[in-house]
């Protein structure tokens, strides 16, 4: 075993793991740690509980195995994604502000080392951070609180009739920078669950999706995370809403205990779990070196 748990565990102030993100609280063991360094070194795409799985076929970040640092008070481990011109990604655990300044060098050094054109300083911080920027981790808890059908103007796509249906192209290019030109494709590929769509006037003009139930680290079901837009002219109806708890409503009625968002801090989604009652986890800063 390479990681120490009497090390790592007191410096995971966010349930946050390299190349898995974000993960519910129960699963978070040593184990999820040395999962990530194995598949470093097999080559293994996926390890079968990781939800990026249900996103593409090839897992195209890995841990930097050789870049690790695991000492008793701070913990950093690098990641390479090939993605565009690569990124050296370095996760920085650790309670003194020195521990960013030392992940910042690491990863400069190994952005150089592979050729990659960016590197980034990942910081996991707790939930009682103040003034806290970037992304919040939030959870719904199936198990606390029913969630019930809210109605309204939402069904799967494929349920609304064929005139309806076709304007999703549209509102998928016009929603492109929040994912849904993507998750589009992969309707039309077949290789995504049903999506939830908003119409006004015989017009998509908001959709949450896909929408997939799949076992975590240890069994648990979890509802994994959506691509979630609405037009900007179609907001203030309250259609988001609406769309979200429809989207809660199939995962609970499906069997799954909880799901795992990630908002950033401050912006439409995230005033929305908010005021949903979602509780925070924490936050995942990142930052360019």
């Amino acid at each position: 075993m390479f990681f120490r748990w009497e090390w790592l565990r007191p410096v995971l102030t966010a349930p946050i793991v390299p190349t898995l993100g974000p993960v519910h609280p129960h699963v978070l063991t040593v184990d999820l740690f040395e999962d990530t360094l194995r598949a470093a070194v097999t080559g293994r795409s996926f390890l079968h509980y990781d939800k990026d799985r249900c996103w593409s076929g090839e897992k195209d970040e890995t841990v930097l195995r050789h870049g690790v640092v695991h000492r008793p008070d701070r913990t950093l481990v690098p990641t390479l994604s090939r993605r565009g011109r690569g990124v050296v990604k370095v996760f920085a655990y650790g309670h003194h502000g020195s521990v960013v300044d030392e992940a910042a060098g690491l990863a400069a050094q190994l952005a150089a080392v592979h050729g990659a054109a960016d590197a980034r300083v990942v910081r996991p911080l707790g939930p009682e951070t103040g003034s806290p920027r970037g992304t919040r981790v939030q959870l719904q808890d199936f198990a606390s609180r029913p969630c019930p059908d809210p109605g309204g103007p939402v069904r799967p796509v494929a349920a609304w009739p064929a005139a309806v249906r076709e304007t999703f192209a549209s509102f998928a290019t016009a929603m492109a920078a929040d994912g849904l030109a993507f998750l589009h494709r992969r309707m039309r590929e077949g290789r995504c669950g049903p999506v939830l769509a908003a119409a006004v006037e015989d017009r998509i003009v908001g959709a949450i999706g896909p929408l997939e139930v799949r076992p975590d680290a240890i069994g648990c079901p979890q509802l994994l995370p959506q691509y979630f837009a609405v037009l900007p002219e179609a907001r203030g109806q309250g259609l988001g809403r609406v769309l979200w708890r429809a989207a809660m409503h199939w995962g609970q009625s499906r069997g799954a205990a909880y799901q795992l968002l990630q908002t950033e801090v401050g912006g439409p989604s995230d005033l929305l779990c908010r005021s949903e009652g979602l509780a925070s986890l924490g936050f995942s800063r990142t930052t360019r070196v």
